[in-house]
């Protein structure tokens, strides 16, 4: 099990220093097909060139653009969307309005099928869900950046609260879910197909979802992993499962929340009460919450 939290810089393994893995690190270049060359991940200016993270012998897609290499995922996706012998092409960023004009946010690929004449016969929309990462992963990139070849072979300190580690539950939560309900509606109400990219970590957490057949889904979840290419010295994108849902029944197996026993929340209470009472006079129990002598360290 390998203990170095960063799995790939730039677009390569933290081991690879070949001639181009040094170029793309120099330069913070993207190899993934990013709108512009430069990799642009949380600051422009000062962009966190980490592609993928390691959580033991598994790897997390933590950067949206990991994605587009060699573009096989707007291939799988159209598989999905279109007949055999569809032309079609893809537009990146497209930006979806409401009834009212409003904005719902951008959809990040919007494949769109056409005719000889050039317009517009069908459509469908890609989403794109890597993870968020919990912990501090600036401060051991800029170390690693720092000698890359000598910061190879570092021992990072794990556990430790400021090791990198993908949030499933946040992702999930925060992006995927409100991705969903905004943005999947519309598209749902329209009749169109939808997809999902997320690689074999971020899936597995998510709650069993009812299959369907394919022609029947309005859903493909394209599931991926990072497989190391050993000649090239580099992963490669790879399509593991295609889970097919029909919308409104994925939609609502993930954002029910599976609940424990109530016995075990009033376990809890009792245990907070307990503390109260034994710290409070009798006469009066203040909540629990800091006062503001607490927070100023008075």
């Amino acid at each position: 099990m390998r203990n170095h939290p960063l799995n790939e810089i730039f677009g390569y393994p933290y081991w690879n220093h070949s001639e181009l893995a040094q170029r793309h690190r120099k330069y913070r270049l993207c190899p993934h097909n990013n709108k512009v060359p430069n990799c642009t991940k949380d600051k422009a200016n000062d962009p966190l060139g980490v592609c993928s993270i390691s959580e033991g012998d598994n790897i997390a897609i933590v950067c949206p653009i990991r994605f587009h290499q060699d573009w096989v995922v707007v291939e799988d996706a159209a598989t999905f969307f279109f007949p055999a012998g569809t032309k079609w092409t893809s537009l990146i960023e497209v930006r979806l309005n409401d009834r009212e004009g409003s904005s719902a946010g951008y959809i990040d690929v919007v494949l769109v099928a056409y005719d000889d004449q050039g317009h517009v016969t069908d459509f469908g929309a890609l989403e794109i869900q890597a993870v968020y990462i919990s912990g501090n992963i600036r401060r051991l990139f800029e170390r690693y950046m720092e000698n890359p070849i000598s910061s190879q072979n570092l021992e990072w300190n794990s556990p430790h609260q400021y090791y990198p580690r993908p949030d499933y539950l946040s992702s999930s939560r925060k992006r995927l879910v409100p991705q969903l309900i905004y943005k999947g509606r519309i598209l749902k109400s329209w009749g169109k197909k939808q997809a999902v990219a997320i690689h074999t970590g971020f899936y597995q957490t998510l709650p069993k979802m009812t299959e369907v057949e394919p022609e029947e889904a309005d859903v493909a979840w394209l599931v991926y992993d990072l497989v190391l290419d050993e000649k090239a010295d580099i992963y490669r994108l790879r399509l593991q499962r295609v889970t097919y849902t029909p919308f409104e029944l994925a939609l609502d197996q993930i954002t029910t929340p599976q609940p424990g026993p109530v016995e075990d929340f009033i376990g809890y209470l009792q245990e907070r009460l307990d503390r109260v009472l034994s710290t409070s006079g009798d006469d009066q129990n203040p909540p629990d919450a800091p006062t503001l002598s607490n927070l100023l360290k008075l």
